[in-house]
């Protein structure tokens, strides 16, 4: 038996959400710095939400071809614990920090995965996520799953498209590190939907 899934929600922006994410367990939550986005925050309103987080949940901050300066902004601030990254940055820009972090596999134009991630030795592990290059990704769509490596299993993090009603057969088969989800538990874009996220978990938790 391995190491239980990991759970990450993303596109945290509400007190309430952050307090009933941390009562289901959940081991980590994502702030996402992208203004572009409908779950964007500044680094003071993700800071006030991290404040909440006990230790051992994770802070994750989620960035798209942002510059250096304004991560540095967001890691003084909020005191990030992990970086998430999904744009065209190269590992020389996300390693640069000194903080662990994520990058992201945009799975609907990569052909070979193993080729990518072996550009980034450097990771801590990779999300592979149903959107295209230079896309953000909580799409809401899946990928499929079967073209995922075994040798790369435990760095996977997987998102795109996850929601209550399909993470416990991703589980069974991908046996990925951790699921991310986003857009699968809200009732709208940044405000998650409590019944899904208790939903999700106990699903997540059935498919291991």
């Amino acid at each position: 038996m391995g190491m239980p899934t990991r759970i990450k929600f993303c596109g945290m922006t509400r007190t309430e959400d952050v307090q009933c994410a941390l009562e289901l367990g959940v081991h980590a939550l994502g702030f996402v710095f992208v203004k572009e986005s409908p779950r964007s925050l500044a680094p003071e309103q993700a800071a006030r939400l991290i404040r909440l987080l006990p230790p051992f949940v994770m802070s994750v901050g989620l960035f798209m071809d942002a510059g250096a300066g304004d991560i540095e902004e967001a890691l003084h601030c909020t005191g990030l614990n992990l970086l998430q990254f999904h744009g065209r940055e190269d590992e020389e820009f996300c390693r640069q920090f000194g903080v662990p972090y994520l990058k992201a596999v945009p799975m609907g134009s990569t052909d070979s995965i193993t080729d990518f991630c072996n550009g980034f030795a450097s990771a801590s592990g990779f999300v592979l996520d149903s959107h295209s290059s230079g896309e953000m990704g909580g799409t809401g769509e899946t990928f499929a799953w079967h073209r995922i490596p075994g040798s790369l299993k435990h760095q996977v993090v997987l998102a795109g498209g996850l929601t209550p009603e399909n993470v416990a057969q991703a589980i069974r088969e991908v046996q990925p590190h951790a699921v991310d989800v986003s857009s699968g538990i809200e009732s709208a874009p940044g405000e998650k939907d409590a019944g899904k996220m208790k939903q999700f978990v106990a699903e997540a938790r059935h498919g291991q």
